[in-house]
């Protein structure tokens, strides 16, 4: 009895283990499917954020109706694109329209009446000097002046007594020879006085006074400013031979020199239009076009100058400015291109736009970048004309992807 008795209880605990197990079984993929933590969240629960992207998928996020009025979005549309060089250059005075006012006589500066800066006008006097060339010609006309008064007394002399014994036909005729003579010795003297920049009135009054004025004045041959001055008092002056006592240059026109380097010269050509900017003004564009390609290149910084005229009416840019040069090289390209606030550089170097279809969710795109303009990035790569991207709050969507999940 014992043993029957033995061999049921055991088979019952079998038994009972046995559905314990089955039970278990059946429980273990039930939660692995469907059970959570007491405290855990459904996706249901969880607000809009970040997706986790696959390997091969492009990142992707989904804002919220509050974190869309961040943000801006327009097609991908065309821009005309430019093609120019920069480059920086300096302003000079154009020295085509610049006069060296060198005296036309030799002689020692007496005074000197414009500073550098000045303006002048046409025939305004720049200085005095004292020549010896002047002084001689003024001695000579002092003295054809006395000859002609002279020979002018005794023609008078000589008519008053012609027909009388005391006067001969012949001294008559010579007295008017003398004084024929005298008068063009005058007027030569006269001549020569003029050509030193004296007036009829000043010749006169030496005359009258039987006084010379040593004063040679030297006037400004063009309008313009004052750009240089070496008229010291006492100064020793000659025509054409070392340096202008004065330098007067028109100043509507300016010159600027850049260099650009040997593998853009190619492109330019002279009369292609030339904006530039100084800061001075940074606000103003000056325009003007290529005016020279000098013949050589730098041999160390492998450059080549070009020389530009630029237009400057109002006298604003200085001689010695740094100024910004832009050269167009090409008409106008038109480009794919989108707002340069909707490319993002990110870490690693490269260049991101986020494109979207129904204005909710965002998708990260790789993109190749090249020129820029007026706030516009040309799109080589990436990106396909009338997509929606975002024009303006790119950096934001970046820096959402890139934070971390919170707890």
């Amino acid at each position: 009895m014992q043993k029957k008795i033995g061999t049921c209880t055991g088979g019952a605990v079998r038994a009972s283990i046995l559905k314990g197990l089955w039970l278990v079984l059946i429980a273990v993929p039930l939660c692995a499917g469907g059970c959570g933590s007491a405290h855990g969240d459904t996706a249901a629960d969880k607000p809009p954020a970040a997706a986790a992207a696959t390997k091969d998928a492009e990142p992707t996020v989904e804002l919220s109706a509050s974190q869309l009025e961040a943000l801006k979005v327009e097609p991908v549309g065309t821009y005309l694109f430019p093609v120019e060089n920069d480059t920086v250059g300096s302003i000079d005075f154009d020295e085509d329209l610049s006069v060296q006012v060198f005296p036309p006589y030799q002689g020692t500066i007496i005074d000197a009446f414009a500073e550098v800066g000045n303006n002048v006008n046409k025939g305004q006097p720049l200085y005095s000097i004292k020549s010896p060339d002047l002084i001689q010609a003024e001695s000579t006309l002092i003295g054809a002046a006395a000859t002609f008064d002279l020979n002018g007394k005794e023609l008078a002399r000589a008519k008053t007594l012609s027909g009388t014994n005391g006067v001969s036909v012949r001294e008559l005729e010579q007295a008017t020879s003398d004084q024929q003579t005298s008068e063009g010795a005058l007027k030569a003297a006269r001549d020569a006085v003029l050509v030193f920049g004296k007036t009829d009135s000043e010749i006169d009054q030496m005359i009258t006074s039987r006084k010379i004025d040593p004063a040679l004045i030297v006037r400004s041959p063009i309008s313009g400013k004052i750009t240089a001055r070496n008229a010291q008092p006492g100064f020793f002056a000659q025509p054409g031979s070392g340096t202008a006592p004065y330098s007067v240059a028109d100043v509507s026109k300016k010159w600027m020199l850049a260099s650009i380097v040997e593998a853009d010269i190619a492109h330019v050509r002279l009369g292609q239009p030339v904006e530039a900017k100084v800061p001075a003004y940074p606000d103003r564009v000056f325009k003007g076009t290529v005016s020279k390609i000098y013949s050589t290149s730098d041999p160390a910084t492998h450059r080549v100058t070009i020389r530009s005229e630029l237009a400057d009416p109002h006298d604003e840019l200085l001689s010695g400015m740094l100024a910004n040069f832009v050269i167009r090289v090409q008409a106008p390209a038109a480009a794919m291109a989108v707002p340069a606030n909707g490319v993002v550089r990110e870490g690693d170097g490269t260049m991101t736009a986020w494109v979207t279809t129904d204005r909710r969710r965002f998708t990260q795109r790789i993109v190749k970048t090249g020129l820029r303009r007026d706030g516009r990035v040309q799109i080589l790569a990436g990106l396909q004309r009338g997509e929606l991207v975002v024009s303006d709050g790119a950096v934001f969507l970046s820096n959402m992807l890139e934070a971390p999940p919170t707890e």
